[in-house]
């Protein structure tokens, strides 16, 4: 492969190879596979740095562990996240009182695994204007807290954060991020300083704010720096911290839906502004009445402006957890793309997991469908929205590869390509080649160590086509559920190296 200014511009065998470019730099793999780099289709970069740099509580294995690790931090203000209660003998969530007697007096954040519930220390509410409820805090109490504990960092914190963040991204054969931002998320101080990070990993900024009309959507744009107005605009929570908006009530909480952040106009208001403004919009979805609100819009967008003009926009919804046959058909005659999370299945998922608990096995068995969204014309980008899962892409392909229920599961050569091209489609780049390797595309790859490679079938499905290599099937590291991920040697990203093993 010979790449000229950032761009790939031959393959083929070396001997022509050298003799077309006989000034190239060669750079010998020695057995290595070079693949298109991938894209993390959700990510909260400073967050998931502040896992790298802070206090990383998803390793606690019970209560003690995680208020040892409280207690032991160094720092005078403690952005601890990841707790996981689900998985504790004892479970339950932390109290205020031991995050308290943990912490002292410091100012301490301390936020479930999903990010959509936490614990504030004494400290730390003291800094908020208005009353907040005692103990665990969710929706709108929540949101404020998290944007004052974010501001509450120092520069060079925040700073440490995302360079850990990204430098991680890159030793993972990744060369961009799709950063969801928003007011009730870390905030516009935040959103900036990310965009504008200098770091050889790309930077695609979502701000999730509601907007009434096209001029408006314009606005917020100008403002903020945004590429569109999507990401995690909420219109619901999470299911572990029983915030997803559902039809049903909760299996473990008969007298809870879960929580509504945007009513169906807003939602309405929202896709009709940006539509009209040919601005992406997009929207967190994670309960079946979240997304039907979200279904809901796009059909009214639909009867609107027609769906040429719809799907022409690249409108979003993320996470799409709970997401039934009638909402597929919907986004897919909008063009909707669907940036799925597949670690949330293999993390939540499963007779014995937290899904299961919440809602019902029934209904846990039933969640992110990606064979059904794929095949009904539905685009998919891959990402981790880390801090929640790994920001760790192979892992991600195997969880879209190993899904647990029968039917679900989509082919290594879809979970690869939603992935990588699935990534740069979602960020409205179109050319047809970035995300490949192939003449006149970006020259964004990484260079994995030696290992088997194998045209597979996917789990549960007859396959489709051809093992012959002049089918253009790209071989791919076995992708079963005990597969060892290959390790990066190198990333490049536009012809230029940003990482190197």
């Amino acid at each position: 492969m010979a790449v000229t200014d950032g761009v790939i511009v031959w393959l083929g065998s070396d001997r022509p190879g050298l003799a077309l470019h006989p000034d190239a730099e060669v750079i010998r793999l020695e057995g290595a596979f070079v693949a298109p780099a991938f894209v993390d289709a959700h990510v909260h970069t400073t967050s998931f740095g502040l896992t790298r740099t802070g206090i990383d509580l998803s390793v606690a294995r019970n209560r003690e562990e995680c208020l040892s690790l409280l207690r032991n931090a160094a720092s005078d203000v403690v952005w601890a996240q990841g707790w996981d209660d689900s998985a504790w003998p004892d479970s339950g969530p932390l109290t205020q009182a031991e995050v308290d007697g943990a912490v002292g007096d410091r100012v301490a954040y301390v936020p479930r695994i999903d990010g959509h519930s936490a614990i504030a220390s004494r400290a730390l509410r003291s800094t908020v204007d208005g009353d907040l409820p005692e103990g665990m805090l969710t929706a709108d109490d929540h949101h404020r807290v998290r944007v004052i504990a974010q501001t509450l960092l120092s520069v060079e914190q925040r700073t440490e954060a995302r360079t850990a963040a990204l430098d991680l991204a890159a030793s993972r054969g990744v060369v961009s991020v799709h950063e969801c931002g928003g007011p009730k998320i870390g905030g516009l101080i935040d959103f900036r300083e990310t965009l504008t990070f200098d770091h050889g990993v790309n930077v695609y900024g979502l701000w999730g704010q509601a907007v009434e009309t096209a001029e408006e959507a314009r606005m917020v744009l100008a403002e903020t720096g945004a590429a569109g107005l999507a990401g995690d605009l909420f219109v619901d929570g999470s299911i572990g911290s029983g915030t997803a908006a559902l039809s049903e009530p909760y299996s473990d909480c008969p007298h809870s839906t879960g929580t509504r952040y945007l009513s169906d106009d807003a939602v309405r208001q929202h896709i009709r502004a940006c539509t009209e403004a040919c601005v992406q919009a997009g929207f967190h979805a994670i309960g079946d009445a979240a997304i039907g609100a979200v279904t809901r819009g796009f059909e009214a967008a639909i009867e609107e402006f027609g769906s040429a003009a719809v799907a022409a926009c690249h409108h979003r919804v993320e996470h799409a957890v709970m997401i039934a046959e009638e909402h597929i058909r919907v986004l897919a005659l909008a063009g909707v793309i669907a940036s799925v999370q597949p670690g949330f299945e293999h993390a939540f998922g499963g007779a014995n997991g937290s899904y299961a608990r919440r809602i019902g096995a029934d209904r846990a068995r039933a969640v992110m469908p990606f064979a059904p969204m794929v095949a009904a014309g539905i685009p998919i980008a891959i990402g981790s929205d880390a801090p929640v899962t790994p920001l760790d892409p192979w892992a991600a392909v195997k969880a879209a590869v190993n899904h647990r229920t029968p039917g679900f599961a989509i082919s290594p050569r879809a979970a690869f390509g939603g992935a990588t091209r699935g990534g740069w489609r979602a960020a409205g780049v179109r050319d047809g080649v970035s995300g490949t390797l192939v003449p006149g595309a970006p020259a964004s790859f990484a260079v994995w160590e030696p290992t088997e490679l194998i045209v597979s079938t996917p789990k549960d499905a007859v396959q489709r086509w051809s093992t012959d290599p002049r089918s253009l099937v790209p071989p791919l590291p076995p992708l079963g559920a005990d597969s060892v991920a290959p390790r990066c040697l190198r990333t490049v990203r536009a012809g230029r190296t940003i990482y190197a093993a």
